[in-house]
């Protein structure tokens, strides 16, 4: 019964996970663990990340 808890709090926190990133990536997001992700990629200069790198 343990495990089966455990294995259950582990694929909720993968599905709100993937869930973000998905969402994220709708939005246009370029890199999504950036700060400053809704202004990477518009010119902005102040994107502290290698959003580049995608």
């Amino acid at each position: 019964m343990e495990n089966f808890i455990v294995i259950a709090v582990v694929l909720v926190i993968l599905g709100c996970a993937i869930g973000y990133i998905v969402k994220a990536k709708k939005k246009g997001v370029k890199c999504v663990g950036c700060p400053y992700a809704d202004s990477c990629g518009n010119g902005a200069n102040n994107c502290s990340c290698n959003c580049n790198m995608n």
